[in-house]
């Protein structure tokens, strides 16, 4: 009896237009590190304005740290399709529009049709989603994602571990971020609980 080949260990990484591009970047800088997965980049319009903002890098200092990249439009790409085996994706960061496109199946581009295949072939999706304070309809909309079975994330700094830099607390979130997909050994480290606590 033949055997069928294992499929490739692969990520979808997509940036939107809200702050944070960083997050983004450092999840393509890890995962290159980690090795074994083989990471697809989309990066919508207002990604790329972020990006050159943010951390004034251009689309040569970007593209090499993805294994491929898709462009927004071609909603014909291999991840368009469920039967192109993956093992979820990251949005980092998601802008609210694309939250809300990802919460209504709106698939009106590759980085909201990516994610709808996501849910609807039952793999991980995790949004990191950057706004400030939130109105109902942002709430409702992370509800609707979170019953279709995806993950809210908010890249919120952690102050347990006491960063040292912004680098740092960038690394932590992207590290608890990959774990959720058990790529690999554990990126981040495990909470060990406070020896001096008090009842």
């Amino acid at each position: 009896m033949e055997t069928r080949a294992a499929a490739p260990r692969r990520l979808i990484v997509a940036i939107t237009g809200a702050t944070g591009a960083i997050y983004g970047i450092r999840m393509l800088e890890t995962l290159r590190k980690l090795g074994g997965v083989e990471s697809h980049l989309l990066i919508s319009s207002a990604g790329w304005l972020n990006i050159q903002h943010e951390l004034q890098l251009s689309k040569e200092d970007v593209h090499p740290l993805a294994d491929v990249v898709h462009s927004v439009r071609d909603v014909g790409a291999s991840i368009a399709s469920g039967s192109f085996a993956t093992d979820g994706m990251v949005v980092a960061p998601c802008s609210m529009k694309t939250l809300a496109s990802v919460a209504h199946a709106f698939s009106d581009n590759l980085i909201t049709r990516a994610a709808d295949v996501t849910l609807k072939e039952r793999r991980r999706l995790v949004l990191l989603v950057r706004e400030t304070p939130f109105n109902l309809a942002h709430l409702r909309n992370m509800t609707a994602v979170t019953e279709m079975g995806g993950v809210i994330f908010p890249p919120l700094p952690a102050f347990y571990n006491q960063p040292a830099s912004i680098d740092e607390m960038v690394d932590h979130t992207v590290a608890r971020v990959l774990d959720l997909f058990a790529l690999g050994p554990a990126l981040s480290p495990a909470w060990q609980g406070l020896r001096d606590a008090q009842d």
